[in-house]
């Protein structure tokens, strides 16, 4: 401490020294609120840092900050140690040029003997390390006393020491130089020379000093601030003695900063302060104190950096994010105390001794520890932005402003200190995020993103206002009825590529009382329906409820479905058939990975003799429901037929194809293209066509015509509105003639004579009634008229009629549906009641 502070008030001179201190402890002072603020939010167990950061921002974050964090104390252990040796082997080493030492000077010198001295000391650091926490605290303790009695000493040194000159012995290429400073005793012209900053060289490096550099090496002795918390586990009250320790330390290093440099700046001369780094032996009361104080700040350092890597390796192992590869740092002694994390991480810091230069791994030491600062703030401000009300430290003196601030004072350091090491570290943080995400197992910790997820969800949800609702930025919203997933896999993939980006929810009834059960029968099912969204990797919701029968499920799901200005406009159903269901999840790719298991959470599915679980009328009743209600309505044949991958496959001949037919087919003496609901079966088609597995499909789109109606004009008229509307079609005129003549044939034979033709105008609901005057044969004709286009293509979009107004012929209505889309393959009914097509920009 008091020698880096000489070293920074030489260059630096006491006004840049004051601001420098100034500026690294706003930095450290907004890290240690945060650090206290989320100790007093919980019961903190053994890690430290890492155990505030994984807990509070998921184990992706934690486990990459942990492995820094560890490598961080690793290499600051080493640089202590090192430190130490050279601190030895200047006051005890055989000067260079000598072969046998003198005096005190009988260490030799050279690469592999301070490499010997280093692997002495770290063996002490391990010994006092494997006895346990204990015996750490009470020589930490010891070296406490040591280092402020020498602390003590200097102080009064200023005041006792008479003036002298200090004869100064330079590093020269030649041999040595000598200089000479002086200690002057107070005097105030010492003190005006020492104001400014006057950067020089740095004796020990050859390096020009600057304002950066500096402020790198004073910075480098701060970095002590996590030493208290590292032993969060070995504290009998963490949450109490972490903030009293922690800022009573910052505290005190920062007025003893302040007043060594006022001390030294009155005192010392410029040229000793620049140029003798250890010039407070020179002028101490008792030299061979401040000689021991050195040893013993630097030795406890050392074992303190030592102790901490191996309780953040222990917490590291003890919560698996690493699998094997940390299971033998989890053996404890019978005590309790981590040996076998002492033990590889005394192994690692041996390792880095090998390096034998402080320059070396000094700015990677401090770029490690002001990431994991960092991201402590970090942590503290996703906290409090997420606005939890768990969140409720006993630690008040904090706001988000001083979160922010700690983290722009640490990224601004890291790049100051070392642009180079900041660099490679954030790069290293990534690739141990990226490789944590994919590779460890999920946790209980809780996940913070989704607390700040929720807080913006909320806030954005709120602000979407459905009073703005605008026909140019419309999208599918879509609400899939599923009975029984293992059914209809395909049909949920095609969904999700039909919703453009808009809101899908998953809806199925469950046909049960709850007054009749003892508790909720949906939440055990919940898991497996998330479980089925993530494997099949489609953007949906889950919606369940419990009715007495489908049709007022239906109804509940769509009154209650979505929030705010998200909620669905369109219904998807399967269709009504007799068909046998086949278990579609069963082959889908997502499940058939030897890996992957089927979710056993969903029912086999309905044998095909058994009874279904709605009748005709009912699911006609839910058409009819969903049309009332303003809603769109979308029936699906035979999706589970189609091979996505193998359709649209890169190398298909000819390129897939979508059918599109806008007219009613069952209607058609008031046939149009132009009304609400052509145009959405258009728009439909077209978002189809848009998701990125159809963009090699090309719509056809086929236009009914009638000899003597003008074919040409109305092809043109339906050009033109494609061109309006930006879809990208080909039009295929198709001769219905002698299906048309089927029908009229059909009317003039029945009682009642030809029907009234019914307008539908939009936003009413308007029931046609001429659904009994379409015969079977017509039926039949239109599907064959269908089906003869060639070639097949993937899916098929036919117009939807409405229901008719009486109940009674909803079972004649579904058999006409099911006339119409026989054998047609992939097949997507259409019914639209809301405009969603726009001319405008």
């Amino acid at each position: 401490l008091p020698s880096s502070a000489g070293f920074v008030v030489g260059h630096a001179g006491l006004y840049q020294a004051l601001a420098m201190f100034a500026v690294a402890y706003f930095i450290i002072g907004m890290t240690v609120l945060s650090v206290c603020a989320i100790a007093t939010n919980g019961a903190l167990d053994a890690g430290g840092a890492y155990y505030m950061i994984s807990r509070a921002l998921g184990p992706e974050f934690g486990g990459s900050i942990g492995i820094m964090f560890f490598l961080a104390n690793v290499c600051g252990s080493a640089l202590y140690v090192l430190g130490l040796v050279e601190a030895v082997v200047d006051s005890f080493g055989i000067p260079p040029g000598q072969e046998v030492g003198t005096g005190i000077h009988v260490l030799p010198q050279s690469y592999w003997y301070e490499l010997l001295y280093g692997t002495m000391l770290l063996a002490l650091c391990l010994l006092v390390c494997l006895v346990g926490a204990s015996i750490y605290a009470k020589a930490t303790f010891l070296i406490f006393l040591i280092v402020a009695v020498v602390l003590g000493t200097i102080l009064v040194s200023f005041f006792a020491t008479r003036p002298l000159e200090v004869p100064i012995r330079l590093p020269n290429p030649n041999g040595t130089e000598t200089d000479s400073g002086f200690f002057t005793g107070f005097s105030l012209k010492t003190l005006r020379d020492n104001l400014g900053g006057k950067y020089g060289v740095d004796y020990t490096t050859g390096q020009m000093m600057s304002f950066s550099s500096v402020f790198a090496v004073m910075f480098n002795g701060c970095t002590g601030i996590m030493a208290g918390s590292n032993m969060s586990g070995d504290l009998k009250r963490p949450s109490y003695s972490i903030p009293r320790g922690t800022i009573s330390a910052v505290l005190f290093t920062y007025l003893v900063y302040n007043l060594l440099a006022f001390l030294m700046c009155a005192t010392c001369s410029r040229i000793l302060l620049q140029k003798d780094y250890g010039f407070l032996r020179d002028i101490s009361i008792f030299p061979p104190l401040v000689t021991v104080g050195i040893y013993a700040a630097t030795l406890s350092a050392a074992m303190s950096n030592l102790i901490g890597a191996s309780r953040i390796l222990y917490a590291l192992a003890r919560d698996d994010l690493f699998g094997r590869a940390l299971a033998l740092a989890k053996k404890t002694s019978a005590s309790g105390n981590p040996v076998m994390a002492v033990i590889l991480s005394w192994l690692v810091v041996q390792v880095v001794l090998f390096s034998g230069k402080l320059n070396t791994i000094a700015s990677v030491v401090t770029t490690f520890f002001l990431l994991v600062y960092a991201t402590v703030n970090l942590a503290c401000l996703a906290l409090e932005w997420a606005s939890a009300p768990n969140f409720r430290p006993t630690f008040r003196y904090f706001t988000w402003h001083t979160c922010l601030l700690g983290i722009a004072g640490c990224c601004v350091m890291m790049f100051l200190i070392s642009p180079v090491s900041a660099s490679a570290s954030l790069g290293f943080l990534l690739l141990l995020l990226l490789a944590l995400h994919y590779l460890s197992p999920s946790s209980t910790w809780g996940y913070i993103s989704q607390a700040l997820i929720f807080h913006q969800v909320r806030k954005y949800l709120l602000m979407l206002d459905v009073r703005k609702d605008h026909v140019k930025f419309w999208r599918p919203q879509m609400l899939l009825m599923v009975q029984n997933p293992r059914g209809s896999a395909r049909l949920i993939d095609f969904v999700n590529d039909l919703k453009k980006s808009g809101l899908y929810v998953l809806g199925h009834v469950e046909l049960q009382d709850l007054d009749m059960l003892p508790s909720d029968p949906l939440q055990p099912q919940q898991e497996s329906w998330l479980s089925l969204v993530d494997k099949l990797n489609v953007k949906a919701f889950v919606s369940l409820t419990l009715a007495p029968s489908v049709r007022h499920g239906v109804r509940q799901l769509l009154f209650t479905s979505g929030l705010g200005g998200m909620r669905p406009n369109t219904l998807v159903l399967g269709f009504y058939d007799d068909e046998a269901p086949q278990d579609g999840l069963a082959r889908h790719p997502a499940f058939t990975s030897a890996r992957e298991e089927i979710p056993l959470g969903f029912p086999p599915l309905r044998a095909p003799a058994a009874p279904k679980l709605l009748s005709a009328r009912e699911y006609v009743g839910i058409v009819a429901d969903a049309l009332k209600m303003l809603r769109n309505v979308l029936l699906a044949r035979q999706l589970e037929s189609l091979d996505k991958a193998w359709e649209l496959r890169w190398a298909a001949s000819p390129p897939p194809t979508i059918h599109v037919w806008p007219v009613n087919l069952l209607r058609p003496d008031s046939a149009r293209y132009a009304d609400t609901c052509s145009l959405f079966l258009l728009q439909m088609a077209c978002v189809l066509n848009m998701a990125r597995a159809w963009r090699r499909a090309r719509l056809r789109l086929f236009l009914c015509v009638e000899a003597g109606t003008m074919p040409h004009a109305q092809e043109e008229k339906l050009r033109q509105l494609l061109k309006d509307l930006r879809i990208q079609a080909q039009i295929q005129l198709v001769p219905w003639d002698a299906i048309t003549r089927l029908h009229w044939q059909t009317c003039q034979g029945s009682p009642g004579g030809p029907a009234e033709e019914e307008e539908e105008e939009e936003g009413v609901v308007n029931f046609p009634s001429n659904a009994t005057q379409v015969s079977d044969e017509y039926v039949c004709a239109a599907n064959k008229l269908v089906l003869e286009q060639s070639p097949a293509p993937t899916v098929r979009f036919l117009y939807l009629p409405r229901p008719p107004a009486d109940t009674g012929l909803y079972p004649l209505y579904l058999h006409q549906l099911e006339l119409l889309t026989r054998g047609l393959g992939p097949t997507v009914l259409v019914h639209g009641v809301s405009a969603v097509t726009s001319t405008q920009l």
